[in-house]
């Protein structure tokens, strides 16, 4: 039934398939760990749903086996070099920085309606099965999962690693009432490489294996809600929507692997574009630009919370007058949270420059 499975799956656009045993008992006290250190930070449902995370079965009664699934996310035609871009990027103050796989539509569309026909696919081959498909939308201890089903194995950063195709990839699941052949787990291949941890422009990388989410960029420009600490905030630089850091500096992602779809194929205002182009989007204008797209889930506040951060790093790096003149334009139609950050902005523009006269 393997190999049927992954020639469905291959078809759907999917690159690799595993299939994990339903028993993580030892993965909890890590979990339980996690929780109990605060570094799931305001995300409260990874508190709430608890060790249902780390019990499959509790999730979706029946469950005996969970299907792993992989799709690659690097767009079809990023070119060869294509981190030192991205870098280049990131040092340029005046662009906007967003995790490539937040550039084209939003993968929970694309893999949960691919994941559902392969579950179909699945019971139309064997009969009547229960089952339920999940993409970054339940509580999923999707790493684990997949690193047990040999997908990969988990990397110092925390995300999922193969030898031949780095970490920019998706994961998704089939929780299924069908005893199917387990796939084994691969080596870990980090070595002595800290890369990652090093790398990291807030250090949320604690430990290897261990995030503190609340330090994290992605966190900070996507789950939270709040004002964004002052202390973390030159750090953030110009990344307005997630982080790519970690795996941008990671050995094996040379081996990155391109989509083949083109689902993941960026749209116009998310690869390259500048700061101030992406301040003057109005409310309507963000929410017409981001239909289908992961970003619009943070809202126009925290875009726009986002962007003043970023604008205010810029301003740090030397005066702009054209970014002085956006950011009051804005501010007394701003929310008090994007208010508070503007004025940030402002004052970092107001410290460069006295630094220079």
């Amino acid at each position: 039934m393997l190999p049927r499975l992954r020639e469905w799956a291959a078809a759907l656009g999917f690159s690799q398939i595993g299939v994990a045993d339903v028993d993580l008992s030892t993965a909890e006290p890590g979990l339980l760990q996690w929780l109990h250190n605060g570094f799931h930070g305001a995300m409260d449902y990874m508190q709430a749903h608890g060790l249902k995370r780390a019990r499959p079965a509790e999730l979706v009664p029946g469950t005996v086996r969970v299907i792993t699934a992989r799709m690659d996310y690097l767009p079809r035609h990023r070119p060869e070099g294509w981190q030192a871009v991205e870098w280049n990027r990131l040092a340029d103050p005046l662009q906007a920085g967003v995790s490539i796989y937040a550039r084209g539509r939003d993968y929970h569309k694309v893999l949960r309606s691919r994941l559902q026909t392969l579950a179909d696919r699945l019971a139309d081959a064997v009969g009547p099965i229960g089952h339920r498909v999940f993409t970054d939308s339940a509580p999923v201890l999707e790493v684990e999962l997949a690193a047990r089903s040999g997908i990969g194995w988990r990397g110092k950063h925390t995300l999922v690693l193969h030898r031949e195709a780095g970490s920019m990839f998706f994961l998704g699941e089939i929780y299924v009432d069908l005893a199917l052949p387990l796939t084994p787990p691969v080596q870990a291949h980090c070595g002595g490489c800290s890369a990652c941890i090093d790398v990291c422009p807030t250090q949320a990388i604690v430990a290897p294996y261990r995030l503190d989410a609340r330090r994290c960029i992605s966190y900070l420009t996507i789950e939270h809600a709040g004002a964004i600490p002052l202390e973390l905030r030159a750090a953030v630089g110009n990344r307005i929507y997630g982080c790519d850091d970690c795996q941008l500096v990671c050995p094996w992602n040379k081996y990155a692997q391109r989509s083949v779809l083109p689902d993941f194929d960026p749209r116009e205002g998310f690869d390259g574009a500048s700061l101030l182009a992406l301040w003057q989007w109005t409310e309507a204008e963000f929410l017409q630009r981001t239909e289908g797209s992961a970003i619009r889930r943070i809202g126009h506040e925290r875009w726009q919370r986002n962007l003043a951060v970023a604008l205010g790093n810029a301003l740090r790096r030397a005066p702009d007058a054209a970014i002085v003149q956006a950011l009051r334009e804005r501010r007394e139609a701003a929310t008090p949270l994007v208010r508070e950050h503007i004025d940030w902005a402002l004052s970092q523009g107001a410290e460069t420059s006295r630094q220079a006269s």
